[in-house]
């Protein structure tokens, strides 16, 4: 019985909706269809059928069924109103016995359950046994994978981690988070999409990438069990036995009591690659030091471009939205999304405020007040900056002030019920504040801990749908761009506007910098262009940013005629207004999965949903060069003489590249879903490739890595494919699947190895499945299965990194062996880490961050 428990609390997990919908419809007034049928009731209720499908009853329904056709008591019925009403509560009461009942009868299967679960685990611990079924009242049926029956395993076979079934439920959720995160961020409480992508998130108005889409689970797991007889150990994902063997040596010395030791080695944050300018504005500043600060997932770089150095601001612990400067030019407030702790729960947003010399936090603000994330900070500048303006991503946007010093907020007020784009304070007046966003210019007064607004009044001009950006002249006039290309001037103490520059770009201006000079320079979107304007708003010099790089994000002053410019598809460039573009950091735009490390060089490739595929020195921290494919990618692996990389897609495309010059060399597809893992044997003669339409396709690679041939695809698992490893002589196989099996293969023959013993001894060239002996111990208590995305060993074989959902990298020593194994934890990323993969030397690892589409290089120290 306990090999079907699983399939049937899925069912039984949909229950209650049905349950609750009654009972919604029973407080409702039990109204009627237009068809006779109680709202809300669900048919099989009503035909008294049970969840099997079949026809016995697991209690009387006549007397419900009898109310449910009788159409007396509508308002179309002859029946008087106090009639009505009576016959109404009647059914009301029949409704709630039968829904009483209904639970009695659950509450009885889910203990029959239970008492089945506790016996076969005591029978596995005496000894194989034939179980009889427990709970004959309901009958079972073998569980169902894409609408068809699976056939059960040969009794020989080697046995699955979950012995013949698959829990459908955790393969569905699997699914949904490997093959499209915008719908596998929906079932988690706080993964959110970037503002501008298309797959929304279920934490209300936040656009966080997401670390923390599921909360760490409570409550005690299960602890492995060790069979000494069978030599192996059994681990317990949500409940869930996986069943790893271990080699034929340890099986007279393990002992599950044994301490596993720290790793000899720790990681440091070396390198950041890439900028959030897809969705956040007026992020890029350059500072006295010579470096430029701007901020990617939960981390704030600091880059020292002529050095080529970066520092990096770690003290947040989620995605950062916002950056403002200090008048000193030494202070920086930075704000953040509704973050995680390290046990799990949710971390309110706040502004840090810290030294970005030492690096150290001054203060911490706003921890309790601020919903959802901090959109929009200023500091004041005619008073030595010593307040602080924030406006929160709220649905009433709330706009407030601090004296940052005292940590302590002078007032605050609903600003408005559409998005805010920017808030300053006036250069002279300290007491007053500009905000725009939807149709709208605020100015804010502040006296006395209470404000007044004067709405800014456009009269006779076009009232743009988004005023986006703003700055001061130098005279105190207020400066804005809009979504119509207009650039308007606000006279200094006033709401009215007394000049204006209609259709100043084509398509909206997205940013306005005031340069030292008195200059000022505007950035489009849709045209792409960055205008110089003199003090009476004369055009000066015009460019036009290359498309390659998009449309203008932010403008900044350099050094002398030197722009930063930060762009929509997370480009910085340094510019001239004569037009010469340099790209000092970029990254990618979309969803980022794929990660290969060079198997003889100091480069890595990464791929994303993006379609772009770049190979990055690691020494230089540059990309060599990058590549549009025409799919979505999703994983990625080197050749193992590191002429070629085979690229994986979502749609069941894989292709080929060569690796110096980035020229297509073949194009091939397996299915029509996505493929979550390429990997070439270790000598170099096969490719298996790991799809999410549960097969692993196995080709043979011959002239010199040019040419592939089928020979076929391992069929066996019951879920889609999630890692795979190959044998030090390319002999064998091991997959991971969505369900948490463990199998083995024959990829000469696409055959699954059946015997234990015949691969207990095998040495694996790589560890990256997360399912193994010699990788059991990184999963924490209470992990669901899909937890840690991604592990890694290095190249010498002492480390073992790990990826999981909720931001975090970890190191562990390998093997790794040991329930619970300690190990060192590191942030940075704001999104579940997809990836993470040793450099060929084991002197860096890289790691990539899905939602927050960075990438992370750890030296190993």
């Amino acid at each position: 019985t306990h090999t079907h428990t699983a399939p049937l609390r899925s069912a039984l997990c949909a229950v209650p909706l049905c349950v609750d919908a009654v009972a919604a419809g029973a407080g409702a007034g039990a109204g009627l269809g237009a068809g006779g049928e109680r709202p809300g009731s669900g048919r099989w209720m009503g035909s008294g059928r049970t969840m099997d499908g079949g026809s016995s009853s697991l209690y009387d329904t006549s007397s419900l069924l009898h109310f449910c056709t009788d159409d007396s008591a509508s308002a179309a019925g002859s029946m008087e109103v106090t009639d009505r009403i009576a016959s109404l509560e009647q059914r009301v009461q029949m409704q709630e016995d039968e829904i009483q009942l209904l639970k009695s009868a659950l509450a009885d299967v889910v203990r029959r359950l239970n008492v089945s679960e506790e016996q076969h685990a005591m029978l596995n611990r005496k000894g194989p046994t034939k179980a009889r079924p427990l709970v004959p009242a309901l009958p079972l049926r073998p569980t169902v994978n894409n609408g068809t029956v699976l056939p059960k395993k040969p009794s020989g076979s080697l046995p699955s981690p979950s012995g013949t079934r698959k829990d459908v439920s955790a393969a569905t959720k699997s699914t949904v988070k490997r093959s499209n995160s915008s719908e596998r961020m929906c079932s988690a409480a706080r993964r959110e999409s970037f503002g501008e992508s298309k797959g929304n998130r279920t934490r209300t108005g936040s656009t966080s990438s997401g670390s923390s889409g599921k909360k760490i689970s409570e409550g005690k797991s299960k602890d492995p069990l060790y069979n000494a007889e069978e030599g192996y150990v059994k681990m317990f994902l949500r409940g869930r036995p996986v069943t790893m063997y271990m080699p034929q040596e340890l099986r007279d010395t393990y002992s599950l009591e044994d301490k596993a030791e720290l790793p000899t080695k720790k990681l440091k944050l070396d390198w950041v690659y890439g900028y959030r300018g897809r969705d956040c504005r007026c992020n890029l500043y350059l500072l006295p030091t010579g470096e430029i600060v701007y901020f990617i997932a939960s981390v704030v770089v600091l880059y020292n471009v002529e050095e080529q150095l970066q520092r990096h601001y770690t003290g947040h612990n989620d995605d950062v939205k916002c950056l403002a400067v200090h008048p000193d030019r030494i202070t920086i407030a930075t704000g953040q999304v509704t973050g995680i702790t390290k046990d799990g729960n949710q971390a309110a947003p706040h502004v840090r405020i810290w030294d970005s010399v030492s690096l150290n936090t001054l203060h911490t603000i706003g921890t309790g007040f601020f919903d959802r994330s901090v959109s929009c900070i200023a500091f004041s500048k005619s008073n030595g900056g010593s307040t602080l303006c924030a406006v929160d991503d709220s649905n009433d946007h709330v706009l407030s002030v601090w004296d940052w010093q005292k940590v302590e907020r002078l007032g605050d007020i609903k600003c408005s019920n559409e998005p805010i784009f920017a808030a300053d304070f006036h250069p002279t007046e300290t007491n007053i504040i500009v905000t725009c966003g939807k149709s709208h210019i605020y100015f804010w007064t502040l006296e006395g801990g209470s404000f007044t607004k004067k709405q800014g009044l456009f009269e006779k001009h076009e009232k743009p749908k988004f005023v986006l950006c703003s700055t001061f002249a130098e005279n105190g006039d207020s400066i804005t761009g809009d979504s119509s290309g207009n650039i308007l001037i606000w006279g200094k103490g006033t709401n009215r506007i007394s000049y204006a520059i209609p259709g100043a770009h084509e398509g909206g201006i997205f940013a306005v910098c005031m340069l030292r000079n008195g200059t000022l320079v505007t950035g489009g979107g849709k045209d792409r262009k960055l205008i110089s304007w003199d003090r009476n708003y004369r055009k000066m010099q015009e460019t036009e940013v290359p498309e390659q790089f998009g449309p203008v994000r932010t403008v900044a002053e350099g050094r002398g005629d030197v722009l930063l410019v930060g762009t929509t598809r997370n480009f910085i460039l340094q510019c001239t207004l004569s037009g010469d573009f340099h790209p000092i950091t970029q990254g990618h735009t979309d969803e980022l999965w794929g990660l290969s490390t060079h198997p003889t060089e100091q480069q890595f490739l990464t791929c994303g949903h993006d379609k772009h595929v770049t190979l990055w020195d690691a020494v230089g921290h540059q990309p060599i060069w990058s590549k549009i494919i025409e799919d979505p990618a999703q994983s990625a692996g080197f050749h193992p003489s590191g002429c070629v990389v085979a690229i994986g897609t979502q749609t069941g495309r894989w292709l080929v590249l060569d690796t110096e010059t980035k020229d297509l060399v073949t194009v091939h597809t397996d299915g029509n879903e996505q493929l979550s893992v390429m990997r070439y044997s270790p000598e170099g003669n096969y490719l298996a490739i790991g799809s999410h339409d549960n097969y692993i396709y196995i080709y043979t690679v011959s002239e010199n890595s040019r040419k592939y041939s089928r020979v076929g695809k391992c069929s066996g698992h019951s879920s889609f494919i999630t890692h795979l490893d190959w044998s030090l002589d390319s002999q064998y196989l091991i997959s991971n699947s969505g369900d948490y099996e463990i199998l083995y293969w024959t990829p000469s023959a696409c055959k699954q190895v059946v015997s234990v013993e015949i691969v207990r001894d095998v040495q694996w060239a790589s560890y990256t499945c997360t399912l193994g002996f010699h990788v059991f111990g990184v999963w924490p208590e209470g992990s669901d299965g899909t937890d840690i995305n991604a592990v890694c060993r290095s190249n010498d074989k002492k480390l073992l990194s790990t990826g999981d959902d909720f931001g975090k990298v970890h190191l562990f020593a390998c093997p790794c062996s040991q329930a619970r194994a300690p190990g060192y934890m590191y942030v940075g990323h704001s999104s579940h880490v997809t990836s993470v993969s040793f450099l060929h030397n084991d002197s860096q690892l890289v790691s990539t961050g899905g939602k927050d589409m960075s990438i992370m290089q750890w030296k190993v120290i």
